[in-house]
């Protein structure tokens, strides 16, 4: 058997520039329309149709094939256990990635991509900002500049819901966060029926360090999933990003009283800037470098962005 030599880096990933990734298209067509792509496009996250064309369009064959042969695996399982398990259990895929770097917008595309296949039309989507523990449990704990950290998650309710989905519950109820008031939504859930993909999305969704939840059964949120994406870019592109949203959020959204941003609506754009730049890095980077991008060599594909926020090289990971 040959040896890897000392100087050659070992990975776990194939990998692909944009070029090679977009001929996995093979013969599948485009998916949706200018107008869709422009309706699932969030705040300053500028999604083209190429990029769906290019990007999503291969994605979403891959993500076709896969369904496909897990289905087969637990029609298996079935036969060769008489049939005890769910008639139905529903794919999951994990999306993580910094804030910024453009999750939700992504997610959503995919969605929308995913569900246009007849083998499984049914695809709902959820963000964990959902299992965030409520602003005064964070401030009980002192925990309120920590949010999107792993210790500000109610990883115990994430994992029970997780587990109810995958076991083929045909109810399972999240919670709402509201991004204008900064908290959960009091009495509001969103229902998860047994749908054919569950999209998953969050910060720390690949996280695996408990050493914030002593007493916790060592599972994780990514034991649930079937396939797991990270979203990647450069911090200065994510810096600029974040910055970007933030300005745009100040003429927006922060200006509803109701928001619980409403005191950066006045801010000048050079304040708003000198604000911006404080979260992203007292707060948001901090995340990042300590929490969020060292979860991303556990995913299943890396997708890396280019300082234009386009999709540049792609990394698969080997079976």
């Amino acid at each position: 058997m040959g040896t890897i030599p000392a100087s050659e880096p070992i990975s776990l990933y194939t990998s692909f520039a944009r070029e090679q990734w977009t001929a996995l298209r093979a013969n599948t067509p485009l998916l949706l329309t200018e107008k869709e792509v422009i309706s699932l496009r969030g705040i300053n996250d500028m999604v083209s149709l190429q990029e769906v064309e290019e990007i999503y369009v291969p994605l979403s064959r891959l993500l076709n094939l896969h369904v496909a042969a897990v289905q087969h695996l637990y029609d298996a399982r079935r036969e060769f256990m008489g049939s005890p398990l769910p008639g139905k259990v529903p794919y999951i895929i994990g999306v993580a990635g910094s804030v910024a770097v453009g999750k939700s917008t992504f997610s959503r595309v995919l969605r929308a991509a995913l569900a246009r296949w007849p083998e499984h039309p049914r695809v709902e989507l959820i963000t964990t900002d959902g299992f965030l523990y409520p602003n005064r449990v964070l401030e009980e704990r002192h925990l309120m500049r920590r949010k999107g950290f792993p210790e500000s998650y109610d990883r115990r309710r994430l994992l029970r819901f997780l587990a109810d989905v995958k076991a083929g519950v045909q109810n399972v109820a999240a919670p709402v966060y509201s991004h204008l008031l900064y908290d959960i939504v009091s009495g509001e859930f969103q229902t998860v029926t047994q749908p054919d993909i569950l999209i998953v999305e969050g910060l720390n969704v690949l996280q695996t360090a408990d050493r914030w939840q002593r007493g916790v059964s060592r599972l994780f949120a990514s034991d649930f999933f079937d396939f797991s994406i990270y979203l990647d870019a450069g911090d200065t592109a994510l810096e600029q990003s974040y910055i970007s949203r933030f300005l745009r959020l100040r003429e927006t959204v922060f200006q509803d009283k109701a928001s619980y941003f409403h005191r950066y609506a006045n801010l000048t754009e050079t304040e708003a800037v000198e604000q911006g730049l404080a979260i992203w890095r007292e707060i948001n980077l901090v995340n990042l470098r300590d929490n969020v991008r060292p979860t991303r060599e556990r995913a299943d594909l890396i997708m890396d962005k280019g300082p234009d926020h386009s999709v540049q090289r792609l990394q698969l990971r080997r079976i």
